[in-house]
């Protein structure tokens, strides 16, 4: 490795290491005001990020980046808007550091409180999508953690000006500038470094694709809350309500196709197969959705037929899988099969039907009559997230500022001594 980067993110895991000794105590009303400033910074300074991103989308397209992804990367006056409505969410929130988890007393005279307490030091790693920066570094912030950022090459410099906004903030309200940091350069021995700083980083956060968190999980020596792809589920059971079937099915495909929680594979009980099925299926080809349709679905037209290479694959494009199951149990055992524990969605208006779904289908997020595209920490309340961890250690579904804190227990006696 370059003895420069070796020395620089160095530097910056010890400036993160004090930081986060100084966040663990900070006020929440320091913390709030920090991110309130944050996103008036943001505000007034929006046509500085829209003119960083133009030069992003400019790398981006030199680079060959497909449409969902250039639209990833893209940032306008509305996305602007967003960041900031965000940050304030994430600022109104009750602070989660200090709350008691739970509390009791022993016979030995011992009283004992759990209560919530940050993790430390954060790395996150993310790809194309610049407003990661915000949320990330927000919800570590609001939850004490200080955190060190690496944003993916596409996104180098709106991610730089966004940062700016975050540091004016943090040190207009009197906490570390080191509380969030942007590590200043593409070259991915940095990433490597920074797999690997035990010693300054408390626990890795990959966002992006399958590539990138498998190399995280392969190559990190720090703990991962792994953020794997989205290959998202709908199935349609043969008690679901048509209109709800339709509206959904097209809002969770195409509302945006380059999010995690896009719909990818779309599974038709067999009963309704030319009647609502073949609804379903032609509405998503009016709506422009190359629908890719498996055995007992070639006869509805427009379709193109399905390879073993489309069951279990993200598309994050105008493109979908469909297949005929034969009831919730062959929906449930095959995502089960080509599943990424993400996001899955059962459409029935049958109780018995979306109770075994929810309890049988192991993602992190299951949804009944409701678009996936609502699987986002924001929409959860979370004001933002940092990813959605489909592991089943520590943190799960959205991580937002919650789940970034650990806990300790604080013991009191009276004198008490252990016989």
């Amino acid at each position: 490795m370059d003895s420069s980067i070796d020395g620089m993110m160095d530097i910056i895991g010890m400036q993160a290491k004090a930081a986060a000794a100084r966040l663990a105590y900070a006020s929440s009303e320091q913390k709030e005001e920090a991110l309130m400033l944050a996103a008036d910074a943001v505000q007034r300074q929006s046509a500085e990020i829209i003119a960083a991103n133009a030069e992003d989308l400019a790398f981006g397209r030199d680079k060959g980046l497909s449409d969902p992804m250039m639209d990833r990367l893209m940032l306008d006056s509305d996305r602007i808007r967003g960041i900031c409505t965000a940050l304030r969410d994430v600022a109104k929130q009750t602070d989660p550091v200090g709350r008691e988890l739970d509390e009791w007393s022993r016979p030995s005279g011992l009283h004992i409180k759990k209560v919530a307490t940050p993790l430390g030091v954060i790395g996150v790693i993310y790809e194309s999508r610049p407003n990661v920066t915000a949320d990330a570094g927000a919800l570590a912030l609001k939850s004490g953690n200080a955190v060190i950022l690496r944003g993916g090459s596409e996104s180098f410099h709106s991610s730089k000006a966004i940062h700016a906004c975050l540091v004016e903030g943090i040190s207009a309200a009197d906490l570390p500038e080191a509380s969030i940091q942007l590590i200043p350069t593409r070259d991915r021995a940095a990433v490597q470094k920074l797999l690997r700083m035990t010693e300054y980083v408390d626990v890795i956060v990959p966002r992006g694709g399958k590539g990138l968190v498998g190399l995280v999980q392969q190559e990190a020596r720090v703990p991962v809350f792994a953020h794997l792809e989205g290959i998202v589920h709908i199935y349609v059971d043969k008690s679901a309500d048509p209109v709800k079937t339709l509206e959904v099915v097209l809002n969770a495909k195409t509302r945006r196709v380059s999010i995690c929680g896009a719909a990818e594979c779309l599974l038709l009980h067999r009963d309704i197969v030319d009647g609502l099925g073949a609804e379903v299926v032609q509405a998503l080809i009016g709506a422009g959705v190359e629908v890719r349709a498996g055995e007992g679905l070639e006869h509805i037209t427009q379709t193109v037929k399905a390879t073993d290479a489309d069951w279990g694959k993200e598309f994050l494009d105008s493109i979908i899988a469909a297949r005929v199951v034969a009831d919730v149990d062959e929906a449930i055992e095959y995502i089960q099969t080509y599943g990424s524990h993400h996001t899955d969605c059962i459409m029935t208006e049958d109780e018995t039907s979306k109770q075994r779904f929810f309890e049988r289908v192991d993602s992190a997020i299951l949804m009944h009559n409701t678009s996936t595209q609502f699987a986002d920490g924001g929409e959860f309340g979370m004001g933002g997230e940092i990813g959605i961890a489909t592991g089943k250690l520590h943190a799960r579904g959205p991580i937002g500022a919650a789940q970034l804190t650990s806990f300790k227990y604080l013991v009191s006696g009276n004198g008490t001594t252990r016989a």
